[in-house]
């Protein structure tokens, strides 16, 4: 399989937000690169936070170039696998989290994110800026 580097929405945020950012600046090495994959939970959610029609046709126009992952039946099961065991130590995180984590787990993908909940998934592997 042909592992590649889900981007979290808060990266994808700061994308679209801070065209000049560090995270930014690095992600549009990753696209050149040809190493962005693109999965739903992400997708609803970038969409989610588009204020206009004619923005949102851009953003849609712009991720439907991307490599896509659906999530499957297996990777639902390890989603609500991963929150048992993760609740069992007092630690919840957003099924949309938890969704992701799944995905990039069953295809040894990295994420690449600031958000500090998929630290807490074991086995996760995390892209770094550095």
């Amino acid at each position: 399989m042909n592992t590649g580097i889900i981007v979290d929405t808060c990266v994808w945020i700061e994308f679209f937000r801070e065209p000049e950012s560090e995270l930014t600046l690095h992600l549009k090495g990753l696209l050149r690169e040809r190493k962005v994959i693109m999965v739903g939970m992400v997708m609803a959610e970038i969409l989610q936070g588009v204020k206009a029609p004619k923005e949102a046709d851009l953003v849609k126009q712009s991720l439907e170039k991307l490599s896509y992952l659906e999530i499957t039946r297996d990777s639902w099961e390890a989603a609500g696998e991963i929150s048992a065991s993760l609740r069992g130590t007092g630690v919840t995180i957003p099924l949309s989290d938890l969704a992701i984590a799944a995905v990039a787990l069953s295809g040894d993908h990295e994420i690449f994110t600031i958000d500090p909940h998929f630290y807490k998934v074991d086995g996760l592997r995390l892209h770094n800026v550095h």
